[in-house]
């Protein structure tokens, strides 16, 4: 792999960027990317932009995020190995795209390349690009390992409870707050039960708690629900405000579930690529949720999730990702990347 790709993973890890924290990783990337070739700005959501190629030209879009989540071991090389936040979930997968975009034919098109912001959050990096641009075609970067690739993410609806009773002894039949917080809780995973037809874990809703607080006079609960494509909200959302049981229900994330067509011409530059380095690929739809459901619907042109990387290690105190497989993606991407181009140009 030439040193300069492996530099520039390097130094995007060893660059901190917590969701809503991504300034400074955004600003190396403007100026990085412009010595790679591209012009660049920042825009106004935060993002890093990238453009190669004729302004004019079809665009082939290429988006992954620069934020991560907190914690992760500390920025290290270990032979082959890279480990720190961000290695696989998603700045591996955003580098890849730098250099192949960098090395890929420009004839008859353009590539515009964007770091965004917020995407282990709430997409506002991503929503604000989707308003932005209006690609023939797009990459979303996520890590589903370089013979991967990515068609469908689940959606998510984020859910907060909160309810009071008043002080009563623990003696007491009358319910209690606590009580009614876990009554709703399971409520919600009666509903996912009953709306559910397929055990497929992709297929059908998935609630968590992902929090949980307080006593007999109030209590709090977090819920994400990971949502199938074609998930009925409005009758979950309805079906949900008949049990409040009096208490305040908010939801402060509606992101549907998305699958993309295998057929299309983006995952098909993909898949030659991949066989072009002797493996066979493999379509994967995945349980989390990603910046494709944000523009996917906006923009409705073929797309395809890519990237290096082991997802099992998102998030983890292990995350790394080797480097040798950065390298193989590079290519991958590249050559998909002059394939599509073609296709365009046709």
């Amino acid at each position: 792999m030439p040193r300069r790709a492996e530099d520039l993973l390097t130094s995007m890890v060893g660059i901190p960027s917590v969701s809503g924290d991504e300034d400074a990783l955004a600003r190396f990337l403007v100026e990085e990317m412009r010595a790679w070739g591209f012009d660049t700005h920042l825009d106004e959501a935060g993002n890093a932009i990238g453009r190669r190629g004729d302004p004019a030209a079809p665009m082939i879009l290429l988006t992954g995020h620069m934020d991560t989540v907190p914690g992760g071991p500390a920025p290290r090389r270990d032979g082959d190995l890279l480990y720190g936040r961000g290695t696989v979930d998603a700045k591996g997968p955003l580098a890849t795209m730098i250099c192949a975009a960098a090395d890929a034919s420009v004839d008859g098109v353009q590539y515009v390349v964007a770091g965004v912001v917020e995407e282990e959050t709430y997409g506002k990096g991503a929503t604000h690009l989707a308003e932005c641009f209006r690609p023939a075609a797009g990459f979303v970067g996520e890590p589903n390992g370089w013979a991967g690739v990515g068609i469908g993410y689940k959606g998510r609806t984020m859910l907060r409870y909160d309810v009071s009773r008043p002080w009563v002894h623990t003696a007491s039949p009358e319910e209690k707050a606590s009580e009614a917080a876990v009554a709703f809780w399971q409520d919600v995973v009666d509903y996912c039960a009953s709306v559910t037809t397929s055990e497929k874990a992709f297929d059908r809703p998935i609630a968590t708690l992902n929090e949980l607080s307080g006593d007999i006079s109030a209590a709090r609960l977090v819920i994400s629900v990971r949502t199938p494509p074609g998930f009925d909200q409005p009758a979950f959302e309805d079906y949900l405000s008949g049990v409040t049981r009096d208490g305040v229900l908010k939801v402060d994330d509606r992101t549907p579930g998305v699958r993309v067509d295998h057929r299309s011409t983006v995952v098909r530059a993909l898949c030659a690529g991949i066989r072009a380095r002797g493996a066979r690929p493999t379509l994967k739809l995945k349980t989390g949720t990603a910046d494709l459901n944000i523009v996917e619907p906006r923009w409705q042109v073929p797309m395809a999730v890519y990237g290096p990387g082991d997802s099992a290690l998102d998030h983890t105190d292990d995350e790394h990702i080797a480097m040798s497989e950065y390298a193989t993606a590079i290519d991958v991407l590249r050559d998909a990347l002059n394939h599509l181009a073609g296709e365009l140009r046709r």
